[in-house]
């Protein structure tokens, strides 16, 4: 009967444990800051890692131009990229906390989803 409640008590400890260590990741990855660009610098867009758009910077001659079609373009491929490499953080992040805890079969559900592991699949999109 000890033996049991010994087990639930490490138990507890670790999901404790695991809380706290989401609560740093989460704390940790919005104040992670990632960009992504597009035309050669020409658009700009910052995220943070809990993919979140922080900023957008566009350079005034695309302004000037006139071309929206190519403009709305542009901020698509970026922000694209900048939420790519925010999800990248992230699951690099996950894969960091993750790796010091004992639980069954963790680390292969982590991998099916994209988040660690190694499937090389990386996040989803």
């Amino acid at each position: 009967m000890f033996k049991g409640l010994t087990n639930f008590a490490a138990i507890l400890k670790e999901a404790q444990q695991i809380q706290g260590r989401a609560e740093e990741m989460q704390a940790k990855l919005g104040q992670l800051r990632v960009e992504g660009s597009a035309g050669g610098g020409m658009v700009v867009v910052q995220a943070s890692g809990l993919q979140r758009i922080l900023g957008i910077k566009i350079e005034r001659s695309l302004l000037e131009a006139a071309d929206a079609e190519m403009l709305e373009d542009l901020l698509v491929s970026a922000t694209n990229q900048a939420l790519e490499k925010a999800g990248q953080a992230a699951a690099d992040e996950m894969s960091k906390m993750t790796s010091t805890l004992q639980l069954p079969g963790l680390a292969e559900m982590m991998s099916k989803l994209g988040l660690g592991g190694s499937n090389g699949n990386g996040p989803p999109p």
